[in-house]
């Protein structure tokens, strides 16, 4: 099975600070790249401070790091706004992330043509 990490929220997928201090010293290569704006305001890093619990957008959602991170802070990993959750689906799925009224969920590839 593989895992997908998405938002059950209409707001912006994101991760929290905690999420994303952790998921660098996992070495996760997005979120590596992305600058850190807590550490320059590290006492303003608060769980609930909107600018900088916005992190990890870039972050593929089937990134195993990232799934580790979620299952590991459970709701602490909830960027601002963001409810997060994980998706088991079979390996050999093709899949996408849509939206429902805003809300994430995971869908089967089909092929369309016009």
């Amino acid at each position: 099975m593989r895992k997908i990490v998405i938002n059950k929220s209409v707001e912006e997928f994101c991760v929290s600070h905690k999420a994303f201090v952790r998921l660098r010293e996992l070495g996760q290569r997005e979120a590596l790249q992305e600058s850190d704006r807590g550490a320059y305001w590290p006492d303003a890093a608060a769980p609930k401070e909107p600018s900088l619990n916005r992190c990890g957008r870039l972050i593929p959602r089937d990134d195993e790091k990232l799934v580790r991170v979620v299952e590991e802070l459970l709701a602490e990993a909830n960027g601002h706004c963001a409810e997060l959750r994980i998706v088991a689906i079979p390996d050999e799925v093709q899949w996408e992330i849509r939206k429902t009224d805003g809300v994430e969920h995971v869908s089967e590839v089909h092929r369309t043509w016009d």
